[in-house]
């Protein structure tokens, strides 16, 4: 898998790979009091920088909008939506270092970067880079044709981050329904917010090292999952052969990558989910209801995307002598 990298991979690859995801409620970790108005005062402007700093990056590179994306996600579900994900260490043993952070595409990491050099300049020592990541998702899920929802904030940094706080809490590309679904149970989410998040497999790439098995070692009988597509294995096969360099990838939606929209869903459907957490929401009996809800209507897609998102927004939100508001994202002030 390759390491955090800047713009793009390959011709393949147009954009930043994304979330998989699984649900059930009973929250441990929910948040302290939030608004949206929480700056309103303070910094008034503040989405507006934030809006026009997301769309400058994003019209440098589409891999902006599911790099950031992903950031929120891989943020949250550690530990709670703290920036803790953002913290550079000379020892290579904050979140970001940890195994499954690797892929995280280093646009996602520039563009909050830039974001919050933007509000210093306006606001200094007033927003934290956690209200600031969950404000550029929100921004390009929108700039990608997807929903828009007022964002809450107040949210504080972290104070520490850790490599060793990761393992197990994020979704991995190979879990099926019953190994994605105690992911989410153990932050409250229901199935149908969890089929909701990986609707964010609508855009991004992944790296053909993250499904390669699917195409070539699914079973001593029978190589390549049953599950694809034949044809879209056949074209997988050819963008990614057997012995695929870490750096290689592909869209994880073949049909309309850049565009925040359900043909994820419809994908699905088709047999054209790229990983297997993908393909297991349409093959899998409890789940395929509502796969095949969103896919037929965008309209409700969206809506539980939004909601989803809201409650991801509320996770493990740090307050008072528990956070502070750092002065650049990468690192602590102290």
């Amino acid at each position: 898998m390759e390491k955090r990298r800047r713009g793009g991979v390959s011709s393949l690859m147009v954009l930043a790979a994304l979330l998989t995801v699984a649900a059930m409620p009973s929250p441990p970790r929910v948040a302290a009091a939030l608004s949206p108005d929480y700056y309103k005062d303070s910094c008034p402007d503040l989405e507006s920088i934030v809006r026009y700093e997301v769309t400058r990056k994003k019209n440098e590179t589409v891999v902006t909008i599911p790099a950031t994306l992903r950031l929120v996600f891989h943020d949250c579900m550690v530990g709670g939506c703290d920036a803790a994900v953002l913290i550079a260490s000379k020892n290579n043993d904050a979140e970001k270092d940890a195994e499954d952070n690797e892929s995280l595409a280093g646009d996602g990491f520039d563009t909050i970067n830039r974001v919050k050099d933007a509000v210093e300049k306006k606001c200094p020592g007033v927003v934290s880079c956690a209200d600031i990541i969950a404000l550029a998702a929100r921004d390009v899920v929108y700039l990608a044709d997807g929903p828009y929802w007022r964002v809450e904030l107040g949210r504080l940094d972290a104070l520490a981050s850790r490599a060793s706080d990761v393992k197990g809490k994020l979704p991995a590309p190979e879990m099926h329904v019953k190994e994605l679904t105690p992911v989410f149970q153990t932050n409250g989410f229901t199935t149908k917010e969890m089929i909701a998040l990986s609707g964010a497999h609508t855009v991004g790439f992944a790296h053909c090292t993250r499904f390669t098995n699917r195409l070539y070692n699914y079973s001593s009988s029978t190589p390549t999952d049953p599950s694809f597509n034949s044809d879209y294995a056949d074209q997988l096969k050819q963008a990614c052969p057997i012995r695929v360099g870490p750096t290689i990838a592909v869209n994880m939606d073949p049909v309309s990558p850049i565009k925040f929209d359900n043909a994820y869903y419809t994908n699905l459907q088709y047999g054209l989910g790229l990983f297997t957490s993908d393909q297991v929401l349409y093959t899998d009996e409890t789940t395929r209801p509502i796969v095949d809800r969103f896919a037929a209507s965008q309209e409700e897609f969206f809506d539980a995307f939004k909601a989803a998102m809201l409650k991801l927004g509320r996770l493990g939100v740090k307050t008072g002598k528990d956070g502070e508001i750092r002065r650049v994202c990468t690192a602590f002030n102290h």
